[in-house]
């Protein structure tokens, strides 16, 4: 289920034209090219939360975390009954 789930997380980040890959973790991490800081927007985080967890975002809040861009998004689940909160790395698009 976890690998289907990255295999899913990997073909949304790559129509969104981001480069990535999982980490040594299993984390889907977003490839660094040419040294640059391209970070994920509001939008493909989104979509990348939504996407791994089958669950509708309700609520994103962007935050700095040690001078990172970190979106907080708050995510009920597909039946309605859960709440969660997840945070994005916009430079890494790790999730946590």
């Amino acid at each position: 289920m976890v690998a289907a789930q990255h295999v899913a997380l990997l073909a949304v980040l790559a129509a969104a034209g981001l480069p990535a890959a999982a980490d040594a973790q299993g984390a889907v991490v977003l490839a660094q090219s040419g040294g640059g800081s391209r970070e994920i927007s509001r939008e493909q985080a989104v979509a990348l939360v939504q996407q791994r967890f089958n669950a509708r975002v309700v609520r994103v809040d962007v935050m700095d975390s040690n001078g990172r861009r970190v979106y907080v998004m708050r995510l009920l689940s597909d039946g309605g009954s859960k709440v969660q909160t997840v945070r994005v790395d916009a430079a890494t698009g790790s999730i946590q």
